[in-house]
């Protein structure tokens, strides 16, 4: 299944690192990615693949907001189909 997640948060070193690690870590392929730093505050916006056999969404979700404390970021996933469906109204 593909996924949108996003990523916001005061800029500071190690946030793509870990982002990107748990992503490997899960076998979650990066398919694109765009970031930037908005006044101080690092966004990313990235299009993820999950392999059909792990996607356990909800864990994914939990673990994501997790790191995202850790990290002192806001991380968001959210079903490609989501937008899909927002677009057709």
């Amino acid at each position: 299944m593909r996924a949108i997640l996003t990523n916001i948060g005061a800029d500071k070193a190690g946030i793509i690192a870990g982002v990107s690690t748990y992503l490997a870590k899960n076998e979650i392929n990066i398919l694109d990615v765009s970031q930037t730093i908005m006044n101080g505050y690092f966004t990313m916006m990235m299009m993820v693949e999950i392999p059909d056999e792990k996607v356990d969404f909800e864990k994914i979700t939990t673990e994501l907001n997790e790191l995202g404390e850790k990290l002192g970021v806001e991380i968001k996933i959210r079903n490609e189909k989501l937008y899909q469906a927002m677009h057709q109204l």
